[in-house]
C-alpha cells in the first residue's frame, strides 16, 4: 500500500521557474516510510505565465523513482500536479531530485522528495500540527488538570525532526517544579522523539493556576526564541477528603446562573462583555480562593469573593478582540473554591 504525500495548493510564488511555474515548494519531506511500502509525493503547481506550458521531458536521479505529470499543454493559470513515487526498497535516508523539462526555460525545474526507510513506524500514530523552530509537535500547550498538593503528573509531547540535520532537543527555561526528558537524545531528519514532562506538585505555591513557558532548543546551547516555545499549565486543587460527612453537610455550595460566557461575534467593536452570578446554596460561607484565565484575550472581575449563604455575587468578563484573534485556543475562566463538590471551576468562554 503507498503512502500519499500531500503538498497544499497555496500558490505563493516562492519558486518561480522563468516567470511560469510556480508551487510553494520544491521540496517535499516525507518523514518514516515503511520498508516496500512506495511513497507518493504529489507537488501541486500553476502555470503562472501567459502562455501554455509544455512539458516535455523528466528525468529522475535514480531507477527507483517514477514521476507522472501532465502530456497536454497546460493554459495559463491553470494548477497540474507532478507525483513522483520513491519504490522505498533500501533501508535509511534518502533524497531523490526529480528534473522537470519544459518551454519555461533551458534549465529543468529541479524538485526533491526525501524521508527514511523503516522496518516499523514509531509508538506515535498521531498528527504533528504544530510548529516549533524545525520541529513539528502534537501539542503546543500542555494542561496539567486537577493536581492535588504532593501529586507528580506526567505529560508527553511528541516530536518530529522536520529539518535536514540530526538534532539534540534541549529543553530549556525548567522551572523548579518541572521535570523533563527527551529520549531519544539524537533525533534524525524525518525521525521522531518523546519529551516527558512531569510536575513536582509540592514545589508548587499558591492554588489554582500555574502558568509558564518552556523552550524546546535544537542542539546544546541553542538560543531562547518565541517560535520554541511550548506553554505549561498547571491546575492546583485543594483536597477535601479529609473532611467528616458532618464537616461537609455544613459546607457551602457553589451555584451558577449559567454554565457559560457568551461573548458571541465582536461586529465591530473591540470589547465585548457578558457575566454571571455565584450563588452561595449551602450552609457556610463560600470563598473564591483563585479567579484566574486560562489563555488570553480575557479580563475578569468579581464584586465580592465571600459569599454568605444565600447570597450571590457577580462575575463580568470582558473579551479583547485583538488578543482573543492571536491566542492559540479559546481563553476559560478558572475559579478554585471551597466548595468540596465544586474546588475547581472552569466557564468555557463562546466567542465567534
Amino acid at each position: 500500500m503507498r503512502k500519499y504525500i500531500f503538498f497544499a495548493m497555496a500558490f505563493m510564488p516562492i519558486l518561480m521557474h522563468a516567470q511560469a511555474i510556480s508551487l510553494p515548494s520544491d521540496t517535499v519531506n516525507c518523514g518514516q516510510v515503511v520498508y516496500k511500502h512506495p511513497v507518493k509525493a504529489e507537488f501541486k503547481m500553476k502555470n503562472s505565465g501567459d502562455k501554455p506550458l509544455v512539458i516535455s521531458d523528466v528525468k529522475t536521479s535514480c531507477g527507483c523513482t517514477t514521476v507522472s505529470y501532465p502530456s497536454v499543454a497546460i493554459a495559463p493559470g491553470k494548477t497540474f500536479t507532478v507525483s513522483a513515487v520513491y519504490d522505498a526498497k533500501t533501508m535509511g535516508h534518502f533524497q531523490k531530485e526529480v528534473g522537470i523539462y519544459s518551454n519555461a526555460s533551458d534549465k529543468p525545474l529541479l524538485l526533491t522528495i526525501r524521508g527514511e526507510v523503516v522496518a516499523k513506524k514509531s509508538n506515535f500514530k498521531g498528527e504533528y500540527p504544530y510548529t516549533l523552530g524545525d520541529m513539528l509537535v502534537d501539542k503546543a500547550e500542555i494542561l496539567f488538570d486537577n493536581v492535588n498538593r504532593g501529586d507528580m503528573p506526567i505529560q508527553q509531547v511528541h516530536i518530529l525532526n522536520n529539518s535536514d540535520e540530526t538534532m539534540e532537543p534541549q529543553l530549556m527555561h525548567l522551572p523548579p517544579y518541572l521535570r523533563g526528558e527527551v529520549k531519544p537524545k539524537r533525533v534524525a531528519p524525518g525521525r521522531s522523539a518523546t519529551v516527558t514532562l512531569q510536575v513536582d506538585s509540592k514545589q508548587l505555591g499558591d492554588l489554582g493556576l500555574t502558568q509558564t513557558g518552556i523552550y524546546l532548543g535544537e542542539f546544546p546551547g541553542d538560543k531562547v526564541a518565541p517560535e520554541k516555545e511550548l506553554d505549561v499549565n498547571i491546575i492546583l486543587i485543594p483536597s477535601f477528603e479529609q473532611q467528616t460527612k458532618e464537616q461537609l453537610d455544613a459546607a457551602p455550595r457553589l451555584q451558577l446562573s449559567k454554565g457559560r460566557i457568551n461573548i458571541g461575534a465582536f461586529g465591530g467593536k473591540s470589547k465585548k462583555k457578558d457575566d454571571l452570578e455565584i450563588t452561595n446554596i449551602g450552609k457556610s460561607p463560600l470563598t473564591i480562593r483563585a479567579l484566574q484565565i486560562i489563555g488570553t484575550g480575557l479580563e475578569v472581575s468579581l464584586n465580592n469573593q465571600l459569599i454568605e449563604p444565600g447570597e450571590s455575587a457577580k462575575l463580568k468578563v470582558t473579551a479583547i478582540r485583538s488578543m482573543i484573534e492571536k491566542s492559540r485556543s479559546v481563553p476559560k475562566v478558572l475559579m478554585i473554591t471551597n466548595d468540596p463538590t465544586q474546588p475547581k471551576v472552569l466557564i468555557n468562554v463562546d466567542v465567534k
